[in-house]
């Protein structure tokens, strides 16, 4: 019998690598339904709101344009300004005090109570701290308006059992304490936000390097200011941006709690946006209000993230 015979290869075809079927091309196709529903939700409304800024308009008929007049009208209208002066308290209220203070209680209860007492009792408390961000609004803003009603809130009532009720006031209802009590709400309201975030961030810290600290004889506020807030200056930094934008937007508490009173003592831009619009029936002037206030958090959020690019 002969012995098969075997063809020697192709020069080229040792070499030749085998072929990969192209994947990955069609992934993009995943990202149209989201792409259609921002353009729909987000992008079309808001370039129609810049159009409509241009107009006078009461909502019916055909908007009249009118170029920059409302504009114009905003720069010099005294409400819009006073709205704008409670929106920069609102940030301290909603942004640097919970931020300040929630970075005190993660550090309590990552250092001392998870420490001391177990993690699950640091994360009850974490929760119930976190809990007024899981209330709707308008239910929290419900409770705290009975709480704080002149004739038979509990706070007056509980002032008075106390024998402090020459300390009772009208807290939603004086112009000199309306917008004061509302910062305290919007503070009992935001705190829990900044403490869950740093309570991660805490946990992703190197302990190495503050144990080492310790053993240099650094005090614990010297190894937490120094050592642990360095790492984690992104979350601190998140924290701050999204509470700054939630402060400068802030309708829901307002409307639910003061509607913009007593007189003009707890109005900001986005509840004055809104009486134009809805109340006073002037859907031109109330537009350049939100284009301007949309601006703004724009402007605000290109700062954060320029001063987060630099290195620490």
């Amino acid at each position: 019998m002969h012995a098969p015979v075997t063809r020697p290869a192709s020069p080229g075809a040792a070499s030749e690598p085998p072929r990969r079927t192209r994947r990955g091309g069609g992934y993009w196709v995943y990202l149209v339904p989201s792409a259609v529903l921002f353009l729909a939700v987000v992008i079309v409304p808001f370039l129609m709101n810049i159009a409509i800024s241009f107009t006078r308009w009461s909502g019916f008929g055909v908007p009249k344009w009118i170029g920059l007049d409302n504009y114009r009208k905003l720069l010099g209208d005294e409400i819009f300004w006073v709205s704008f002066q409670h929106n920069v308290a609102l940030i301290l209220a909603m942004a640097v005090i919970p931020t300040i203070a929630g970075l005190i209680l993660a550090a309590a209860l990552f250092d001392y109570i998870g420490r001391r007492f177990g993690s699950r009792t640091a994360s009850a408390l974490r929760a119930a701290y976190y809990l007024p961000q899981v209330l709707p609004v308008a239910v929290a803003g419900v409770v705290w308006g009975w709480m704080l009603h002149p004739s038979y809130g509990a706070l007056n009532e509980i002032l008075g059992a106390a024998g402090l009720g020459s300390l009772a006031r009208n807290w939603l209802g004086d112009p000199d304490l309306a917008l004061a009590t509302v910062m305290a709400v919007m503070v009992w309201f935001q705190l829990g936000y900044p403490v869950v975030i740093f309570m991660a961030g805490l946990q992703r810290a190197d302990p190495a390097l503050s144990e080492a600290a310790e053993i240099d004889g650094a005090s614990w506020w010297r190894r937490f200011w120094h050592v642990t807030v360095p790492q984690i200056r992104p979350e601190i930094f998140v924290v701050l941006l999204t509470c700054t934008i939630a402060a400068l937007k802030v309708f829901g508490p307002i409307f639910v709690l003061t509607r913009g009173g007593p007189g003009q003592a707890t109005n900001v831009p986005a509840y004055f946006s809104y009486q134009n619009f809805f109340q006073k029936a002037n859907v031109g002037y109330g537009s350049a209000i939100a284009t301007v206030l949309a601006l703004i958090i724009v402007v605000v959020t290109f700062l954060f993230l320029r001063v987060q690019e630099r290195k620490p």
